[in-house]
C-alpha cells in the first residue's frame, strides 16, 4: 500500500482544519484505539481476563524474539542492516505467537480446571522466559531493539499505523456486534447460555484471539502500559455505576474514547513549571492511563449513591 498518498490526504486534512498531522494523527490513533478498547472492555472485566491481557503483552516479546530468530535461520541474515528489509515478519509472528499461547491457556483453563490468574502465570512465565533465552543471543547477530515493537507512542503515529489501528477497529467492533449478546450470557451463565444453543466453547476461543490480535496490533502503535490500562480501566470504572450490562457496556465505551481524547488534549496543552525554559510537558499515555484512574475513583463514589436495579455480572470464576 501507498501510505505517502495517505500521508499527503492526512497533511491536507489537518491544513484544512487549521492544525497539523502532529495532533491530526494522535487523535485519529486514539479514537481508533478508543472505540477498539472500549468495544471489548466490559467483556475482558466481564469474564476476569484482565490479567490475560497483560500476559499477551508480555507474550510479545517472545514473539519479538521468534520472528528475528525466523529471519536468522530461513533469510541467512547475519547483519543489523541486513535485517531491515524482513523487520515486517515481526509483526505477524508477534500476532501468531499472540493467538497461539491464547488458545493453549484457553484449553489449559478448560482442560485443567484450575483458575485464571494460575493459568494465565504459568504461561506468562512460559513467554518471558522465552524471550530471555533466546532474544539476548539472536542480538549478538541482528542487533534489533525490541521496544521499537512494543513501547509505541501515540504522537509519532504513523500512516500505516492508523491504517492497522482502522483495520482492528472494523474487525472488533464487526465481531462484538456479532457475538456480544453471546459473550454477555455466557460470562453471566454458561450453563443458561448453552441451554439457549450459544456455543460458549467457540465464543471463550474466539474471544481469547481476538483479545490477543488487539493486544498485540495496539501494542507497536501505543505500548503496553495504554492498552493494558484501556482494556481494564474504564470497564471497571463503569461496573461501578452501571445498572446493567447495556450500562456496561455503553459507559465502557464512552469512558475510554473520551479518556484517550481528553487525555491527548492535556497532554498537549499542559505544562509543568519545573525547570528553565518553557517547562515540562506530560506525555499522552501516561495521562490518559491517570484520567481512567481518576474516573475509577470518581465512579467509586458515585456508585455508594447510586443505587443499581440488577447486580453487574463479574463473569465465572
Amino acid at each position: 500500500m501507498n501510505f505517502e498518498i495517505l500521508d499527503d490526504a492526512l497533511f491536507r486534512l489537518a491544513a484544512a482544519l487549521g492544525t497539523d498531522t502532529l495532533f491530526l494523527n494522535p487523535l485519529i490513533a486514539v479514537v481508533l484505539l478508543g472505540i477498539t478498547c472500549g468495544s471489548i472492555g466490559s467483556t475482558v472485566v466481564g469474564n476476569r481476563m484482565a490479567f490475560f491481557s497483560d500476559a499477551m503483552a508480555h507474550t510479545a516479546f517472545a514473539g519479538v524474539a521468534l520472528a528475528v530468530l525466523s529471519v536468522i535461520f530461513f533469510a541467512g541474515i547475519r547483519t543489523t542492516r541486513g535485517a531491515d528489509p524482513y523487520l515486517w515478519v515481526v509483526l505477524p509472528v508477534m500476532i501468531g505467537t499472540g493467538t497461539v499461547v491464547g488458545v493453549l491457556m484457553t484449553a489449559a483453563r478448560e482442560r485443567t480446571g484450575l483458575t485464571n490468574d494460575t493459568v494465565i502465570g504459568v504461561f506468562f512465565a512460559a513467554a518471558v522466559g522465552l524471550a530471555s533465552m533466546v532474544l539476548p543471543e539472536v542480538r549478538k547477530v541482528v542487533n534489533i531493539d525490541p521496544e521499537q515493537f512494543l513501547f509505541g507512542s501515540i504522537l509519532f503515529a504513523r500512516a500505516e499505523d492508523l491504517v492497522l489501528l482502522a483495520g482492528l477497529c472494523v474487525v472488533t467492533v464487526g465481531l462484538v456486534a456479532w457475538r456480544y449478546n453471546a459473550w454477555a450470557m455466557a460470562a453471566i451463565n454458561p450453563s443458561l447460555a448453552k441451554s439457549r444453543g450459544i456455543a460458549v466453547r467457540f465464543d471463550t476461543y474466539l474471544f481469547a484471539v481476538l483479545l490477543a490480535l488487539v493486544v498485540n496490533v495496539a501494542l507497536r502503535s501505543v505500548g503496553i502500559l495504554l492498552i493494558n490500562a484501556l482494556l481494564v480501566v474504564p470497564a471497571a470504572a463503569a461496573a461501578n455505576v452501571a445498572r446493567n450490562t447495556r450500562e456496561v457496556f455503553a459507559f465502557t465505551l464512552l469512558g475510554t474514547v473520551a479518556a484517550c481524547v481528553l487525555g491527548l488534549w492535556l497532554s498537549q496543552s499542559v505544562t509543568l513549571p519545573i525547570g528553565p525554559g518553557e517547562g515540562l510537558g506530560l506525555t499522552p499515555a501516561g495521562t490518559i492511563v491517570v484520567l481512567c484512574v481518576l474516573g475509577f475513583v470518581g465512579t467509586m463514589a458515585a456508585g455508594a449513591v447510586r443505587p443499581r436495579r440488577t447486580p453487574v455480572p463479574a463473569g465465572p470464576r
